[in-house]
C-alpha cells in the first residue's frame, strides 16, 4: 500500500498474480485456523505456519500442486 502498488500482473497475461486482497484473506484465514490452538509454543509454530501453507496451496492450486510434490519425490 505504501508504494501505491495493490496488484501486479507477472507474467502480462491479465490475471494479477500478486494482490493485496490475497494476502490479505490468507492471514485471515490464518489467524482464525490457529485460534482454536491458543498457546502454541514459538518452537512448534514453524510446524503449524508450515502445515498451513501446504493446506492453503493445495486448495488453491488442486491437483497440479500434487503433481509438482510427485515430480520432486521421484
Amino acid at each position: 500500500h505504501g508504494k501505491g502498488e495493490y496488484a501486479r500482473d507477472e507474467d502480462g497475461d491479465g490475471f494479477y498474480e500478486v494482490h493485496v486482497n490475497t494476502i490479505e484473506g490468507c492471514w485471515s484465514l490464518l489467524r482464525s485456523w490457529l485460534r482454536p490452538h491458543r498457546g502454541i509454543s514459538q518452537e512448534k509454530l514453524p510446524y503449524y505456519l508450515a502445515l498451513f501453507e501446504f493446506v492453503y496451496n493445495v486448495r488453491r492450486r488442486g491437483k497440479s500442486l500434487l503433481n509438482d510434490l510427485v515430480e520432486l519425490l521421484v
